[in-house]
């Protein structure tokens, strides 16, 4: 290799390196201002949402949390870390939404026995009605807001003969948003629940459901049954089946546990049972007993005509109950002779 195209290949070879160091030192120029805008901020920790917080949310322990935020960023409605207990927090709803990251503030949120908590409180198109109960049909106070209960009405079918007696299942899986005018459960100084008997009790319903029961107190006597807290299961194997979930095919894990939760907390409306005296006592009705004649049906409309007596005989003056039939033979001619008691010519 003749001396010239040596002095090419040095050159190029020192190029090469030279380029090589300055787009490093352009590469670790271009780092830094990243990893200082990756750095946390030096603030106190304020109260986020971990997840997006709709209207009616109610506050658990994986909902929130305390992060970092930039000092001249916080605002006195934060909830600082230190200051705020967060445990007092729990239980409460959000009255405004709030963004996943977004700092809640205090008056995003309703604590019981607020004013507006039960309208907070309630989902979308869901209504508050108040059903009135005793010891005996409150389940001797062992019903808490945030329960769920079915309702059983109660009545007596009268009619000709022994009336019939029936309980129905009319409602169930009912969310119970207050007893009295309590909207939580009460504890003694040792943390225990306090058990108290109620005369009435707010139940979370439909609008169409809020009409049934409005009719159900009418008829007879409404009673509350506890559900477990594990029907869970129950009403998603249910709703599954009478195809009540819909889940689009690309929905993600975090929409089928949300399509799936609103299914198993939906009120049922269908599908209930029922026990007559019969499935009781061998001695009471297992069916409606025939209903007296009445002037007109439920629906105004007027009563069919009565049918029209028997007439009388031809010389008879008088209407009588019919007696036995008696046939005469006249040569090929026969006749059917009805024999009148009591008949007066």
């Amino acid at each position: 290799m003749d001396r010239k195209k040596l002095v090419l290949l040095l050159g190029a070879l020192i190029i090469a390196i030279g380029t090589a160091f300055a787009a490093r030192t352009m590469l670790t120029g271009g780092s830094a201002p990243a990893a200082e805008a990756a750095a946390q901020p030096t603030g106190p920790r304020v109260l986020v949402a971990k997840r997006a917080l709709p209207v009616g949310t109610i506050i658990t322990a994986d909902s929130v949390g305390f992060q970092p935020w930039p000092n001249e960023l916080v605002q006195d409605a934060y909830f600082i870390d230190g200051e705020a207990d967060l445990t007092k927090l729990m239980g409460t709803v959000v009255r405004f939404p709030v963004t996943a990251g977004e700092p809640v503030t205090q008056g995003a949120l309703v604590s019981p026995g607020d004013r507006g908590f039960l309208a907070a409180a309630l989902g979308p198109g869901m209504r508050a009605v108040t059903v009135p109960v005793s010891a005996q049909t409150g389940v001797a106070g062992f019903v808490f807001p945030g329960d769920r209960i079915d309702l059983v009405l109660t009545q007596t079918v009268e009619g000709e003969g022994t009336p019939l007696k029936a309980a129905e299942t009319v409602l169930s899986n009912l969310r119970v948003l207050a007893t009295d005018q309590t909207t939580e459960q009460t504890t003694d100084e040792a943390g225990k629940t306090v058990v108290n008997t109620f005369q009435t009790v707010t139940l979370e319903v439909t609008p169409k459901i809020a009409e049934k029961i409005a009719v159900a107190q009418t008829i007879g006597q409404l009673s509350l049954v506890l559900r477990s807290i594990r029907d869970g299961s129950d009403e998603l194997e249910r709703a599954l089946a009478a195809g009540d979930i819909t889940i689009p095919a690309n929905a993600t894990r975090e929409q089928e546990e949300r399509l799936i939760k609103n299914a198993m907390s939906r009120p049922v409306e269908k599908g209930t049972s029922y026990a007559t005296g019969g499935d009781v006592s061998r001695f009471q009705r297992s069916t409606p007993p025939p209903q007296q004649a009445r002037a007109g049906d439920a629906s105004g409309a007027p009563a069919a005509p009565a049918a029209p007596a028997a007439a009388a005989p031809a010389g008879y003056g008088m209407q009588v109950r019919t007696g036995p039939v008696v046939r005469i033979s006249r040569g090929k001619a026969v006749e059917e002779v009805v024999i009148q008691k009591g008949a007066a010519k």
